[in-house]
């Protein structure tokens, strides 16, 4: 009787090893831990830096241009001779059109003086505006960010004004330059003429320094201010209605360590056909973001990388979003529990490439499985690697 007793009891010991020996091993798999902290959804596009202010000079008159002895990245001051051109004789037909030039070229600098006027107007209101929201914020009837948007809405207001300025020396320049247009003909054939340079700043571009022939209109070089840089991202349509101006920029991979900081000046309302690398048509719109504090390094058509902050909060519970899949009509994760993989029916908000936002399903401090294979089911004995 003892000795049957034994056999079973080596029996079931027998079994038992046997299935523990060749029972499935515990599926190797990468796991991450839901956190709670900061988080950003970005979108993400390269941009390229540009000159604020950027001019154009062009031939005001047809004749033989001497060679341009500056250099590009050469410092000009305002008015300063940049080229010398020794114009054609005008006829009686062009010394008409040069004159109309000259009008046309006139009304448009009265014009840019009275929109300058205008804007300096805005400018002395936004200034008041601000002032009296301050004092109303002080004595408590506003909050904090009334005088916030005040503030914004003068330094936005101060932009443009600048910009009006600027326009209103550039049509005053063209006077000059439609002006000089008819000192051509008759003895003074052989004048050399003098093209100025608009504003100070330095050269950008100098289109071809040869002496040659130009006709009126030929552009010459392209001057501007590298002090006000700015910032042009090319986006997707899809992309670009999600942005909204005065969100942040961050730009990085433009040469330097650090992190640029920017933001969303205005979205241009026309989209253009753009084809990709792979050969598919894009509707692609500029958006235009403006340094906080822009670099001495950088110059215009300098590349660099951009993401536009569309989202952003402190305190989220997030997970890794490789943990996260479909299911059905939701989202679901792994969790790992007592060395076993629990499929668990999540609810997610806002995501980014390498985070989702949680908004039910799970705690801080769990583990989730990421990248879960098509062998982990529900249940399934696993181990981190």
């Amino acid at each position: 009787m003892k000795r049957s007793i034994t056999y079973l009891i080596l029996g079931l010991v027998a079994v038992a090893l046997t299935v523990w020996l060749f029972r499935p091993a515990p599926l190797k798999v990468d796991t991450g831990r839901v956190e709670r902290g900061s988080m950003q959804v970005t979108v993400d596009e390269q941009g390229e830096a540009r000159s604020h202010d950027r001019f154009v000079v062009t031939a005001p008159v047809s004749g033989r241009m001497t060679r341009i002895e500056l250099h590009d990245g050469d410092a000009v001051q305002q008015n300063q001779v940049v080229a010398k051109i020794a114009p054609l004789p005008l006829s009686v037909r062009e010394r008409g059109e040069q004159t109309a030039r000259v009008a046309a070229a006139a009304s448009r600098q009265r014009e840019a003086e009275e929109l300058m006027r205008r804007a300096a107007e805005e400018l002395a209101q936004a200034k008041r505006e601000a002032k009296r929201i301050e004092r109303l914020v002080k004595d408590g009837f506003m909050s904090v960010q009334a005088a916030e948007q005040a503030r914004n809405a003068e330094t936005k207001v101060a932009n443009e004004a600048e910009a009006a300025r600027f326009r209103a020396k550039s049509a005053a320049a063209d006077v000059q330059l439609a002006k000089s247009g008819l000192v051509a003909g008759g003895d003074n054939s052989h004048t050399l003429f003098s093209v100025r340079s608009p504003v100070a700043g330095r050269i950008l571009r100098i289109v071809d320094p040869s002496e040659r022939v130009v006709a009126a209109g030929t552009p010459l070089l392209t001057v501007g201010d590298l002090s006000k840089l700015e910032v042009v991202i090319e986006l997707l349509s899809s992309e670009a209605v999600k942005v909204k101006p005065g969100m942040a920029v961050i730009i990085e991979g433009w040469g330097g360590s650090e992190t640029l900081a920017a933001k969303v000046q205005r979205i241009e309302p026309y989209a253009f056909t753009k084809v990709s690398a792979l050969g598919v048509e894009e509707k692609r719109t500029n958006v235009v973001a403006e340094f906080v504090d822009p670099p001495m390094a950088l110059g215009d058509g300098y590349r660099v990388n951009t993401r536009i902050v569309v989202w952003a909060a402190n305190a989220v519970n997030k997970v890794p979003s490789s943990a996260v899949f479909r299911c059905a009509e939701g989202w679901c994760t792994f969790v790992v529990e007592n060395g076993r993989a629990k499929r668990r029916d999540i609810k997610i908000g806002q995501r980014n490439v390498n985070e989702a936002e949680v908004l039910a399903g799970l705690t801080p401090e769990e583990t989730v499985i990421r990248h879960p294979a098509n062998a982990i089911e529900d249940g399934a004995r696993v181990e981190s690697k």
